[in-house]
């Protein structure tokens, strides 16, 4: 199936030409499109070849909408200036997941859409999603935050499922779509400088649940306080509302440990039942998911030590989710940390038999270790800390490297990948 010319006569700027914008404005040009690119980096400007390469505000003419990069904040903390002025000329802000939705529409396809948000666990979620799916012969595309780019995706017949990973900045850039089933898996603070507060981000979150009727569903975690709340607000709206926890419970699969896997995969099977899945594809899928890369994968054995690489584990409520699953390891944390540090990780702590940190706020991290009693060294680089563990996780008896940052990535690595790429080199014994 190919896409309609659905936008024959539309004109749209696209500002950002890397992982989502590019291959956005590649897909609005197939579908009839008037584009023009932008991107503040040369290099990347000098990659579109073939399109106009404009400033969105230099563009002649009306325009029909500008498709911002989820990176690039059109409010918080400080908005582009082109975003700045296609709000104060009326032209709409918008992600592409919406402008997919509206080519699905407009190409006359009724296939469904499952959007999978929450603070942590949102790429499990739709990868396992998609693997139930997969095991239950529905036809699906997945991606968006997770994956390819949203409009990447091709066109699916009416029994399709589009399963999108949606972040609170591409949430909060919807305009019509509708998620036949969504589900909002937790809250914790997390992305604060783009949404103001804790009250700003949970108001992206639960956009997640905008324009639902009665003939759609809406799944909630309720495993923590924030959460429940708007599970308590979900209950005065239309949609069939599913509450799901992971609490004193085990998935009994080796790709998901841990309560909050069992939370996931609550998630994905509740919104598995409303698309119509039997419950032994659900099961089957389950038991048959092999995990995502960065997700306490396994990276390596080595004399009896397992090397765990979890560096998607950005902010610290990621970080104690893997740290509960293991009770003993030597543990890698470190980079840009989030708001509050690694404070809230205290009641690990006992597990640590030590830390070794790297990155930008090491010294941070380790003041707080050392003020709980915490063995632990400012290794600086995955380069010493990795060798370093191994010798105490050897010695010790723990048994686990642990690389689970509570970070982001960027003082050291250009992202997550890449940084647990090198953890997991360095796990096999490489330099």
């Amino acid at each position: 199936m190919n896409y309609a010319p659905v936008f024959q006569g539309c004109r749209f700027a696209v500002l950002g030409l890397g992982k989502a914008g590019l291959p956005a404005a590649v897909a609005l040009r197939g579908m009839g499109a008037e584009v023009f690119v932008w991107d503040d980096a040369a290099a990347s400007r000098e990659a579109a070849v073939g399109f106009v390469v404009m400033k969105p505000s230099d563009v002649p003419g009306r325009l029909d909408a500008l498709v911002l990069s989820p990176g690039i904040p059109h409010r918080l903390p400080k908005p582009h200036d082109e975003a700045v002025w296609a709000a104060a000329h009326g032209v709409p802000i918008l992600t592409d997941a919406e402008l997919l939705f509206r080519a699905v529409r407009g190409s006359g396809s009724r296939a469904r859409f499952a959007g999978v948000t929450g603070t942590n666990g949102k790429s499990t979620t739709t990868a396992l999603l998609a693997h139930i799916l997969d095991v239950a012969g529905v036809p699906h595309a997945a991606g968006a935050n997770l994956g390819p780019a949203a409009l990447s995706l091709p066109l699916l017949p009416d029994n399709g499922v589009y399963v999108l990973e949606m972040s609170s900045y591409m949430l909060e850039r919807l305009a019509t779509l509708r998620f036949d089933v969504a589900v909002m898996l937790n809250l914790s603070p997390d992305h604060l400088d783009r949404h103001g507060d804790m009250a700003g981000y949970a108001a992206a979150k639960r956009a997640v649940f905008a324009r639902q009727d009665a003939g759609c569903t809406a799944v909630i975690g309720v495993d923590d306080e924030l959460s429940r709340e708007m599970a308590d607000w979900l209950d005065g709206q239309a949609a069939r509302v599913v509450r799901i926890s992971g609490e004193g419970v085990e998935t009994g699969a080796r790709a998901l440990p841990g309560a909050h896997n069992a939370q996931n995969a609550a998630g994905a099977a509740a919104m598995a039942r409303a698309l119509g899945v039997e419950e032994e594809a659900i099961a089957e899928g389950i038991r048959t998911f092999p995990g995502l890369p960065h997700r306490q994968e396994e990276v390596a054995v080595r004399e009896g030590v397992r090397f765990i690489n979890d560096s998607k584990a950005t902010n610290a409520d990621a970080a104690a989710r893997a740290m509960g699953c293991y009770a003993r390891f030597v543990w890698i944390a470190g980079g840009v940390g989030k708001a509050g540090g690694i404070d809230d990780l205290v009641p690990y702590f006992p597990r640590i038999a030590k830390a070794f940190l790297i990155g930008r706020d090491a010294a941070a991290f380790a003041a707080t270790l050392s003020a709980h009693g915490v063995a632990n060294d400012v290794a600086g680089t995955l380069e010493v800390a990795v060798p370093a563990a191994f010798e105490v996780a050897k010695a010790s008896g723990a048994g686990v490297v642990l690389f689970s940052p509570a970070a982001a990535s960027f003082d050291q690595y250009p992202n997550f990948e890449v940084r647990g790429e090198r953890f997991a080199a360095m796990a096999r014994g490489g330099v």
